[in-house]
């Protein structure tokens, strides 16, 4: 009979460590994805829109300098805002980007490479054609705010996914309480149980 027994708490003791390393193991896949999406909102999301909002200032500028043919910024500060603008773009395509994002990151840096060719065309002639580069200026101005919304949908989304797996975590806490006590009860009936003699 003490055999019997033995038996009896070694496989009780065993469904209790298989369940607690099955929740565990389902508690660390979710902890992974709460981490990941945490890690992409700060890296993917919050330095982008920073990205958007310097380059946003810089589009800023040279619009004031155009409105007001500010050509003492075309001729002294204008390379430095071109140099920044295409190190905050090379800074921001090393983002991960999605795909509706890329299409507009593509087409902004189109409009910034047209918006410098214009920029020339508009110190050779004497500052007298402003039309095209304020189009450029617009376009890209358009393309800034799409790529902050998307900054805003994107991080709304991930947030989602750190809830969904945080919802997940505690529903399997609860659900491992519940079994834990199921089999407390069921090891008890079973430790005490001792079958009727035979006589």
């Amino acid at each position: 009979m003490a055999f019997y027994n033995k038996i009896k708490w070694i496989l009780g003791i065993l469904m209790i460590f298989v369940l607690i390393i099955a929740t565990n193991l389902i508690d660390k896949n979710n902890f992974v994805r709460v981490r990941d999406a945490v890690v992409t909102i700060y890296e993917d999301r919050l330095i982008a829109n920073d990205l958007i909002f310097e380059m946003a200032k810089s589009v800023h500028q040279k619009e004031l300098a155009v409105l007001v043919l500010d050509s003492t910024f075309f001729k002294s500060k204008n390379a430095k805002v071109n140099i920044n603008l295409k190190a905050l773009v090379s800074r921001f395509e090393d983002t991960k980007l999605t795909l509706k994002e890329a299409n507009v990151f593509k087409d902004l840096k189109s409009n910034i490479e047209a918006l410098v060719a214009a920029e020339n065309q508009f110190l050779n002639s004497n500052f007298t054609n402003k039309a095209p580069v304020i189009g450029y200026i617009e376009n890209l101005k358009a393309n800034l705010e799409d790529l902050s919304k998307i900054q805003l949908s994107e991080g709304s989304r991930q947030m989602s996914i750190s809830k969904r797996a945080l919802d997940t975590v505690e529903l399997f806490t609860q659900i491992e309480i519940y079994i834990l006590v199921f089999l407390a009860v069921l090891i008890q009936i079973i430790v005490m149980y001792k079958p009727k003699e035979k006589v």
